[in-house]
């Protein structure tokens, strides 16, 4: 008796090959699982939701005391005493964040080479790594209670260094990333020569991954400059302080100033610091490829 082969048509080979349709089942009961756990954690929770009503009234009535102290004229006294106070304070953060960023970038440069698996050993790199991972598992509001404030006492000493042993661990991780993602070519290129390791990582590795470490610094200052205006309010100096003992004397006038300084300069500084970050990684020289794509 002879047997007929049948082949499997292109439709049914292609509804075989189909991927599973998901249980819905298991969507719908994750999605239960997981509003149930969140009206638990609203239910539970010590808050007074009758007054959340209340709060674009309450924001309101602050924004108003706050724009008062803005609107008023500046070069009239005493505003003009609050305002050049207030300005004062925040060249300090300032000069607090930048100081953290060069304490940090000094430190995390060469941790970051330690911390490359195309450079280092092994167990250098593990060693480093977890280094690298306490310190940036520690905030900076917690070294300088712990540390900073003990040893250097108040000011903005203490801040300056917790934000710069804080900027170790985060740029120390993004530098090893920035040389692990060099082009491995000009390194085979310059040991081709007899060129001795030191010289293969300064015109090998340096060149390529310099530019954007340099950037990673630039957007770390940034960010020290929003983390100094928190560290004020333990002590550490900068426009924290001054904002701190404003809102303990209720000052909405002044508060308003200070934050309108505050939001203007991390503005301002953000701005010029993105545009040199885009300058350094982009380059400032022309695109000959584009302009020869249209001369062609």
């Amino acid at each position: 008796m002879s047997t007929v082969e049948t082949r499997p048509t292109a439709s049914g080979a292609a509804r075989a090959d189909r991927p599973k349709r998901p249980n819905p089942w298991k969507q719908v009961t994750g999605s239960l699982v997981t509003a149930v756990i969140v009206v638990l954690c609203v239910v539970t929770v010590d808050a007074q939701w009758s007054r959340l009503s209340e709060a674009p009234g309450i924001l309101g009535d602050y924004l108003r005391l706050m724009t008062r102290g803005v609107l008023q004229n500046p070069m009239a006294d005493p505003n003009s005493e609050y305002w050049t106070k207030a300005f004062e304070y925040m060249v300090e953060s300032l000069q607090m964040a930048w100081i953290g960023t060069l304490v940090g970038a000094a430190l995390s440069f060469p941790m970051a080479f330690l911390a490359a698996r195309n450079i280092s050993p092994r167990p250098v790199v593990f060693v480093t790594r977890q280094i690298l991972n306490v310190i940036r598992a520690i905030p900076e509001l917690i070294l300088a209670i712990a540390i900073m404030l003990p040893i250097f006492g108040l000011g903005p000493l203490a801040g300056a260094l917790a934000l710069g042993v804080g900027s170790v661990g985060t740029l120390g991780k993004l530098g090893s990333e920035a040389i692990e993602a060099v082009d491995p070519r000009p390194i085979e290129a310059v040991s081709a020569t007899g060129a001795r390791p030191l010289h293969v990582l300064a015109w090998g590795v340096l060149p390529q991954a310099l530019p954007e470490i340099v950037a990673l610094w630039l957007y770390r200052f940034e960010i020290n400059i929003r983390a100094g205006a928190i560290l004020g309010a333990v002590g550490a100096g900068g426009i924290g302080s001054i904002l701190t003992q404003l809102f303990a004397a209720r000052l909405w006038d002044r508060i308003g100033i200070t934050l309108f300084i505050i939001i203007a300069v991390t503005v301002l500084v953000d701005q010029i610091s993105a545009w040199v970050r885009h300058r350094i990684i982009a380059g400032g020289g022309k695109d000959l490829a584009a302009e020869a794509e249209a001369l062609s």
